[in-house]
């Protein structure tokens, strides 16, 4: 079932729309929300999670990416499951790893000032991925998006295990130089 008929179901809040938004989007979510929490039975109350806030967010959200909305939906639930269970053992430390690299370059949300410069930091980012080479994009976009080991990463694309941590160094670093000439103090 396409998207738009998916969201169709949403708005006039036909319960079928859960049951296509499982199928279509079932595994999508889980592998999200398992990568955050390396736990089964969390990833799927996670991904359960989900169903019911886009439930609860169709309408009056109609969303223009059905899986992006999902996903990030999914990824909140599973980040916030992650910090209430906040343990080194769990997904061996690469949630804690990830945050810290990423927290030299990207500015706290909570310091930011409130929804209006959340909103341009968002903006910011989603330009500064967009200018760069689609490996490096991906290689980001899997480590800090999706959580994987940079072995994984690695493996995925065929790359070396320092050249991934190297693509990622500067990359970080990219995006450092990028929101401080774009006025974000970090």
């Amino acid at each position: 079932m396409r998207d738009t008929q998916i969201l169709d179901l949403y708005w006039t809040r036909d319960e079928q729309a859960i049951v296509e938004t499982q199928r279509s989007y079932g595994g999508y979510c889980y592998s999200i929300a398992f990568r955050i929490l390396q736990v089964r039975e969390d990833a799927d109350e996670c991904t359960n999670d989900t169903w019911l806030r886009a439930w609860n967010c169709i309408p009056p959200k109609r969303p223009s990416r059905l899986a992006l909305f999902l996903g990030t939906i999914t990824r909140n639930l599973s980040l916030d499951r992650w910090k209430g269970r906040h343990t080194m053992k769990r997904g061996k430390g690469e949630m804690t790893l990830a945050l810290d690299e990423l927290a030299e370059c990207v500015p706290d949300k909570h310091s930011t000032e409130e929804a209006v410069e959340a909103a341009e930091l968002e903006r910011l980012l989603n330009a500064f991925l967009h200018s760069l080479p689609e490996r490096e994009c991906n290689v980001f976009l899997r480590r800090y998006w999706y959580v994987e080991e940079y072995g994984s990463i690695a493996e995925r694309y065929g790359l070396k295990l320092n050249t991934v941590k190297t693509i990622l160094h500067r990359t970080r670093g990219k995006l450092r130089d990028y929101l401080e000439r774009e006025g974000i103090a970090l």
